[in-house]
């Protein structure tokens, strides 16, 4: 399922016209990318938990010329499903 796709479905199952179901799932993305960034975390409970885990430096290897690299730390984003979803997919 693609991003097109989710928004016609939360249309469908909710009542809602295309573009207000648009709105709807680009607030919700909007929302959690904006807590991520501000380093929260987002759990909806039953469904899962959105988090930030951060990278430390490291150095690793130029696959080409095998010179080593420096990679710098970096943030990264998690999710971890929750019961819910995990029992619904099993």
């Amino acid at each position: 399922m693609n991003k097109n796709e989710l928004i016609g479905a939360v249309a469908e199952s909710s009542g809602l016209t295309r573009a207000d179901a648009t709105k709807a799932v680009e607030g919700v993305f909007d929302a959690i990318s904006g807590a991520l960034k501000k380093g929260e975390e987002v759990r909806l409970v039953g469904f899962g938990t959105f988090s930030v885990a951060k990278r430390k430096a490291s150095t690793g290897r130029n696959p080409r010329t095998g010179e080593p690299m420096k990679i710098n730390a970096s943030s990264q984003p998690k999710f971890k499903a929750g019961k819910g979803l995990k029992d619904a997919v099993n």
